[in-house]
């Protein structure tokens, strides 16, 4: 996939209605049961094992049923080290440490596995976000969720693989990925080790509580290829933060029951879908009121103090992400990698 032109340019559309719609669905199905059963407490676990969805959205059958598993054992690994860091209550400094380990780890397996979207982005979210709940559920109920909702969304994924296929063979097959060399491995667990660990340091010196969000945001930037893409995904990063922490206000303005919040996020879930292999910066526009409504879906946050440490946490995220990625520009300024553009 080429890398946009400027910040402003759009890819051509790939009929992202059909995958957004399935990971909306999935998504949808999940919060849905829960909610049925009185268990918000679960949906953290059950949005992150429905990000499975998200991997090998235009692949044919065989390769996607390999990638979204493959992702699916990964995303389930970090909520389970993420539960491990919760129950030992574990302090900052050692989420932070292990997050940043996740982020070296997943990059690597993700480009290995050749999964697209690359780069250990939402390994991270899953890590950290987990080990910071307040209420932590018991084991077998939150892995065994999680387990559930992403055997239920790889078989999502076959049954979308097999319509895309049936409505336009060929369409959706996704470009050869050119194999990394082990110093480009190397350089990309570096790259991601480093910026995560200084992203969710100053994160949490920053005083709002939220550093995984600065961790996440530093993650954005590097996981693609090229220094310009780089620079250009950590601006979308923070303009389009920025824009979606004014959506978000204004969608809290208005008080809703459960049910209300669900359905935003179901629908934010496919609007952000249908954009962000398009243009990643008007994808955060509904990215960050979807994150930000999922966590007051299962954690009631003050909205005032949510929004303020959303944009906080990710300017900081991203500026340290953007440096890396210059510095790294500097130290090998003939650089040619073979990543391949995130989703």
């Amino acid at each position: 996939m080429k890398a946009q032109g400027n910040l402003t340019a759009y890819l051509p559309s790939r009929r992202e209605c059909f995958p957004a719609g399935r990971i909306a669905l999935g998504v949808g199905v999940s919060l849905g049961l829960l909610l049925l059963l009185g268990r918000a407490d679960l949906t953290i676990f059950a949005s992150f094992a429905a990000f499975t969805s998200i991997y090998a959205r235009h692949e044919p059958l065989r390769p996607r049923l390999l990638h979204q598993t493959s992702a699916a054992a990964l995303l389930l690994l970090c909520m389970l080290v993420g539960w491990a860091l919760a129950f030992v209550q574990a302090g900052a400094g050692v989420v932070i440490l292990v997050g940043a380990v996740v982020a070296a780890f997943g990059a690597v397996m993700a480009a290995r596995l050749e999964l697209r979207p690359a780069g250990a982005l939402f390994f991270i979210f899953a890590v950290t976000a987990v080990a910071g709940l307040p209420r932590l559920p018991p084991f077998t109920e939150a892995l065994g969720t999680a387990l559930l909702i992403a055997l239920f969304c790889v078989v999502l994924g076959m049954s979308g693989a097999t319509f895309s296929g049936w409505v336009r063979p060929g369409h959706l097959v996704a470009p050869p990925v050119s194999q990394q060399t082990r110093r480009e491995l190397l350089g990309l667990a570096a790259r991601h080790l480093t910026a995560i660990l200084i992203a969710g340091l100053l994160g949490q010196l920053s005083g709002f509580g939220h550093s995984y969000w600065a961790m996440v945001a530093a993650a954005a930037p590097i996981a693609v290829s090229g220094h310009g893409a780089r620079i250009q995904r950590a601006v979308h990063r923070i303009v389009g933060t920025l824009g979606g922490i004014g959506l978000t206000v204004f969608l809290l303005a208005f008080p809703l029951p459960t049910w209300g919040l669900a359905l935003l996020i179901i629908l934010l879930q496919f609007l952000a879908e249908t954009v962000v292999v398009r243009h990643y910066g008007v994808a955060m526009l509904f990215v960050t009121p979807l994150a930000l409504l999922m966590v007051q879906l299962g954690h009631w946050t003050a909205p005032w103090e949510l929004v303020t440490a959303r944009a906080v946490e990710t300017v900081i995220g991203a500026v340290v992400g953007l440096t890396v990625v210059l510095i790294s520009a500097a130290m090998e300024p003939a650089e040619t990698s073979h990543e391949t553009r995130a989703e």
